[in-house]
């Protein structure tokens, strides 16, 4: 049996129980998801998108669902005690693709601030969520977005009103819990209206050493004037499988900073797709990986200057160590008509060892004559000359490696918008290439 006809068989034996357990504004979308996946399928190489990862053999075990939502007894306020020092947040959790709604956060948000289980949302506020969901995600496209379409049944939104300022970072955890192999499908909807500022940090972490397959789909919007800085840090383990799709709609003037940091996993292919709608938009798009062992990392991106007078920043950096492998496939297409556009797009990327394999392809289609674009990528190996310079002075060679790959990633690091989460990173970056447990401290979870 293929992997894709595992779940058609799923599906229709269990679409009244995905629905009766999901909200109708969900479900409105969920026939026409399956159709699409029923005809794509899964993606392959032979797609232009995926032709660095093989999503479809990951999707070929037996995982286990939670089609009936049934509760994961777990406290994760009690067991989850990580903490950035120095930096408060509101924080949220999210038990493999249930919104954690029993004990609320000590740090509130400011009024009208919307933060609840997309489920919720969509009983409670159906006109919202419906205005939203569902409209960047395009199920016709993506084989991986229509699957998640049609079996997310839940997930985290996130409203934030005209005008409205979170002073403080919101803090997203998502803990991966199972006994057994197991499979989650998880929706996150963000809306930042005119004028609205917010920062999120979102958290992947794993409890136990199943197998692990996790879907994401994101669809974030950024109203006019708004400021959004969204930071990803996946931390789980080597038996975890993340594939992740982050669709973001910019309008005018607005500023976005995304960050999407891998640290430690076994496979993951992050999808980003970024539109800028209005004039004077700004993206700053950065990325970081760090692996080892027979560790896989695939970043793909695609900014779209669909508009005059807009700025993309981006950059993205892998550390790859063993027999690694890691890609980046990036796209900046500019309209016609998108005159006075900026571009920018870097990708630097380090083999520590022979055996190591990093995948490269930067892109710029250009359909306007007064822009500003450049694009560019590079493949290397520890500098000699630098490693027999520290060592002459005294500095082993384990050390000078290490402060040779963390100099090289500390660019991307530098982007982040707040200095307590900026330390924080700079230790566990430390601790990672130093083989120690990249594990936060402190915490039941990460023992």
């Amino acid at each position: 049996m293929s992997a894709e006809q595992q779940y058609i068989d799923l599906y229709l034996q269990c679409a009244p129980l995905i629905s009766k357990h999901s909200a109708g504004v969900l479900n409105e979308k969920r026939e026409a998801a399956f159709a699409h996946f029923r005809e794509a399928g899964f993606p392959t190489r032979e797609q232009e998108d995926y032709k660095y990862t093989d999503v479809s053999q990951y999707f070929a075990p037996d995982y286990g669902l939670n089609l009936n939502r049934l509760d994961i007894p777990v406290n994760p306020y009690e067991v989850f005690k990580c903490d950035v020092p120095n930096m408060s947040t509101s924080l949220y959790f999210v038990l493999n693709d249930i919104f954690y709604n029993k004990e609320l956060p000590r740090i509130p948000l400011p009024e009208k601030v919307i933060m609840c289980s997309l489920k919720e949302a969509a009983e409670k506020h159906p006109d919202l969520v419906e205005k939203y969901y569902g409209k960047l995600a395009d199920t016709s496209k993506d084989g991986v977005t229509a699957f998640n379409t049609a079996f997310a049944q839940d997930g985290v939104f996130m409203f934030i009103p005209r005008g409205v300022v979170i002073d403080k970072p919101v803090q997203l955890v998502n803990i991966l819990r199972s006994d057994v192999d197991f499979m989650v499908n998880r929706r996150v909807l963000i809306v930042l209206e005119d004028g609205a500022q917010a920062k999120i940090l979102a958290c992947d972490h794993a409890m136990d050493e199943v197998n692990f397959l996790a879907t994401q789909v994101i669809e974030v919007f950024v109203g006019e004037n708004a400021v959004f800085d969204f930071y990803e840090l996946e931390e789980t383990h080597n038996e975890s499988i993340r594939i992740s799709n982050l669709y973001v709609e910019q309008q005018a003037n607005s500023n976005v900073l995304l960050n999407g940091m891998t640290l430690h996993n076994g496979k993951t292919r992050n999808m980003t797709k970024v539109t800028l709608a209005g004039e004077g938009a700004e993206i700053h798009l950065n990325g970081m990986a760090i692996a080892d062992r027979k560790q896989h990392v695939d970043n793909n991106t695609m900014i779209d200057h669909a508009v005059p007078r807009c700025n993309s920043y981006e950059l993205f950096k892998y550390v790859l160590d063993e027999e690694a492998i890691g890609a980046f496939a990036g796209m900046v297409l500019v309209r016609p008509g998108a005159q006075q556009t900026t571009s920018q797009q870097t990708n630097r990327n380090l083999c520590v060892t022979r055996k190591a394999r990093m995948y490269t392809q930067p892109q710029l289609e250009i359909y306007a004559d007064d822009v500003k674009c450049s694009h560019g990528a590079t493949v290397g190996q520890l500098d000699e000359k630098a490693l027999f310079y520290m060592r002459a002075r005294g500095i082993d060679q384990k050390e000078a490696r290490l402060l040779l790959m963390f100099a090289f990633v500390n660019e991307v690091i530098d982007t982040i918008r707040l200095d307590a989460l900026k330390d924080r990173l700079h230790m566990l970056i430390e601790k990672r290439f130093r083989g120690e447990l990249n594990r936060c401290q402190g915490c039941a979870i990460c023992k």
